[in-house]
């Protein structure tokens, strides 16, 4: 029995699944969860070598009906999206639609969401499900997920890392900007498309924090072979240290010369 990653909703990261049936990627595939009965994927990864269990099932490979449904209610997702955004405003819940899903039996529907704070939407599924005549499912997801579904390019000019990479998206913390020195520039230019810290802050970080082990704090006093100096700046690329000396003067050290 294999293991594989299959695609289901655009705003989430793969699913492991296992199967009977011999697949590759970028096969159409029915699965199978606790969550739901009956969904169209795409395998993303085959042979998948992983402790962790799958949590759904491959239940067949997509017939053509089943593609035949799923594109039919793919069709009805933006009258899907328009109702609930119609009961969202009446309602005056704060929250941004971004997605929906129509499970391939037609007997639920699945609406992502993003919101700044928890959102108590009880009374919109409750007015959903009877609109709609199926269960309604609400899914919160995060701006980095949105990103990730909308697609697009980052000030790198290549495409989003959210979007190119599968997988959980890592944290971002300001302390990864902070050791490579470049929390200084505002928010606005360390930031992506989604208003979070740039994904890409965490590819260097460890890196980063070896090569600043034994550096002095910025703006601490240390002893150089001109004497007593204020730390200005780090490199933490060269190993070079800017000090600014007791009479003012400027002057570059490496840090195996200051203590």
């Amino acid at each position: 029995m294999a293991k594989y990653l299959a695609k289901i909703y655009s705003w989430e990261n793969p699913h492991l699944c296992y199967s009977d049936i011999e697949l590759e990627r970028g096969d159409r595939i029915v699965l199978k969860k606790d969550e739901f009965q009956s969904e169209i994927g795409t395998v993303e990864a085959v042979g998948v070598e992983t402790r962790e269990k799958p949590n759904c099932s491959v239940v067949r490979k997509a017939t053509e009906k089943d593609i035949e449904v799923f594109e039919k209610n793919e069709d009805k997702k933006k009258e899907i999206l328009g109702t609930c955004k119609e009961e969202v405003k009446r309602l005056g819940l704060g929250m941004k639609l971004v997605d929906a899903r129509i499970s391939l039996d037609s007997s639920n529907v699945v609406i992502a969401f993003t919101a700044d704070e928890r959102v108590d939407f009880r009374e919109l599924v409750k007015n959903l499900s009877k609109i709609f005549r199926r269960s309604v499912r609400m899914h919160q997801i995060g701006s980095r997920d949105e990103a990730r579904n909308l697609g697009g390019c980052g000030v790198c000019g290549r495409g989003l890392c959210c979007l190119r990479f599968s997988g959980n998206l890592p944290s971002i913390s300001i302390d990864m900007a902070r050791i490579q020195q470049i929390a200084h520039r505002g928010s606005e230019r360390i930031s992506g498309i989604c208003g979070r810290l740039m994904c890409c802050l965490s590819y260097e970080s460890p890196q980063y924090q070896e090569m600043m082990v034994g550096m002095p704090e910025l703006h601490s006093s240390v002893n150089t072979p001109q004497g007593k100096g204020e730390v200005i700046e780090i490199n933490a690329l060269t190993q070079e240290i800017k000090t600014r000396l007791l009479d003012g003067k400027y002057v570059v050290f490496k840090k195996k010369d200051i203590n």
